[in-house]
């Protein structure tokens, strides 16, 4: 079954509040605020996807077990890939994360951005 939506229409609800961290993060200075809406899980639960958003702050991430694709609504950040280039994800942009990525986000201005998170 399909199912199809706007990403704004997943801002109409309340969304979870929480401060990033472990496991997702590590948080490399003050602590970052989140808020996540995740209206789809698969069966096995190897596939979610959602809206995520976040205050400004460094943060480092390790897709180790599993990879990531965004599309970013609104905001801007640098990512930073260890070894890599700075590259900046602002509304409009998507990036993909694959499974094994190490590297730096540094959010600049409140990010809204639509995820897809997948497993093997």
């Amino acid at each position: 079954m399909s199912k199809t939506f706007q990403p704004a229409e997943l801002f109409a609800g309340e969304l979870d509040e929480s401060l990033l961290g472990p496991p997702l993060a590590e948080v490399l200075g003050d602590e970052i605020p989140t808020r996540i809406s995740i209206p789809f899980t698969s069966d096995d639960s190897r596939i979610l996807s959602g809206v995520w958003e976040a205050e400004p702050g460094l943060s480092r991430w390790e897709f180790l077990e599993r990879g990531e694709v965004i599309h970013v609504l609104e905001g801007r950040m640098v990512v930073t890939e260890d070894g890599g280039e700075p590259v900046m994800l602002e509304a409009g942009t998507a990036g993909f994360f694959p499974i094994g990525w190490r590297g730096t986000w540094e959010i600049q201005e409140r990010i809204r951005k639509f995820f897809v998170i997948f497993t093997p």
